[in-house]
């Protein structure tokens, strides 16, 4: 039987007739050793992303074939945007496997922050995804934190079976399995890496031994997450690439913030407050009196308020209002792909959003 040709870097079928559909590459290329995809090619060289046609159920349709599959899942999330990158039907996937609940970025939080706490909470809110993890790995990828740990509790408990990496797109499972690639055989950026959504485009597998593989699996795209409403430019800015600084803001009641000009945070009820923001350095927060907010974000939006930096990229239409109650525990407010603002009890917020970013309240991470 002819072994189909795949990409080494994102994991599609590799041909030569559609320049715009994935995996493709020029026709003298297909049957040449490891061969990467023109869209890889421009992803590594020139750090430029082509849109592939590929939906969330696509993603979520590759991955069901795992349900009758024997082995370990290997579940990674993004501890920083945990909502934003929990799978809702993981469980439908999984079924009976044993699974690893694999926390990245923790380099994103702040040092201070307790690490056994982080783990109890981990379990907590995956318990309310329908999930019993056998065990919770914190680790940095991009730090190269953690990495030898998790090796260890993968070798413990698989049983010589084959291991399964799933998670959304951006939580850096790509990263995360060039490390386990570099740490086992030595060989360096092997898979497609970046900070563009849905990089991994098929089921790419790694030798464990003779007789097991590791497959590094699609990214399923979370349409709730704001990383997919922003320009390439723009995800640069939202994204946190080094340790958060939490920014305290003291607020009176009618009181608003500005996330750049993506988010506005009305502080409605509850007295003079703290709001303390956990969001990417690199994005500037704006205080106002809640009787100017419409009119400013209106005339500023591109400006004094970015991201976005043209108003031709946001739709004053397209907003919607959250409010959240925080009622008798310190609670933080999630903005699915942007961060977090924690809130003691007590207080009255409304997160003015677009209608598709996710907006939710949990029990602090603090």
């Amino acid at each position: 039987m002819t072994e189909i040709a795949k990409c080494i870097g994102c994991g599609a079928t590799l041909q030569s007739e559609h320049p715009n559909e994935a995996g493709y590459v020029p026709k003298s290329s297909l049957n040449k050793e490891d061969v990467i995809c023109k869209r890889c090619f421009r992803l590594k060289n020139y750090n430029e992303v082509q849109d592939v046609d590929l939906t969330s159920d696509d993603f979520l349709n590759m991955l069901k074939s795992l349900h009758n599959e024997d082995g370990l899942i290997v579940n990674v999330v993004d501890v920083f945007d945990l909502e934003g990158s929990m799978i809702h039907r993981l469980k439908d996937i999984v079924g009976k496997k044993k699974v690893i609940l694999v926390a990245n970025k923790m380099d994103i939080l702040p040092k201070a922050i307790n690490k056994k706490r982080v783990e109890i909470w981990l379990r907590q809110r995956a318990k309310d995804y329908g999930l019993n993890p056998d065990k919770v790995v914190l680790i940095s990828a991009a730090k190269n934190q953690g990495i030898d740990e998790l090796l260890g509790t993968i070798e413990e408990i698989r049983d010589r079976k084959d291991v399964f990496v799933v998670g959304t797109t951006n939580v850096g499972k790509s990263t995360l399995i060039n490390r386990l690639i570099e740490k086992s055989v030595g060989e360096k950026d092997v898979i497609t890496t970046s900070h563009f959504p849905g990089t991994t485009l098929d089921m790419i597998d790694i030798p464990l031994d003779d007789d097991s593989y590791m497959f590094d699996t699609p990214g399923i795209i979370q349409s709730h997450q704001m990383t997919h409403y922003v320009t390439d430019k723009e995800l640069k800015v939202i994204m946190p690439k080094k340790e958060i600084k939490p920014k305290v803001y003291q607020l009176n009641e009618e009181q608003s913030l500005f996330l750049g000009g993506l988010v506005r945070v009305d502080y409605k009820k509850g007295g003079r407050r703290s709001l303390t923001c956990f969001i990417s350095n690199d994005l500037n927060i704006h205080r106002t009196k809640l009787e100017n907010a419409d009119d400013l974000w209106e005339r500023q939006i591109g400006e004094l308020l970015k991201p976005p930096y043209s108003k031709e990229n946001f739709d004053f239409n397209n907003l919607k209002n959250n409010v959240i109650f925080v009622k008798d525990e310190r609670r933080d407010i999630m903005i699915s792909g942007l961060g977090f603002i924690t809130v003691d009890e007590g207080a009255e917020i409304n997160v003015i959003a677009p209608k598709e970013v996710e907006v939710t309240s949990r029990k602090s991470i603090l």
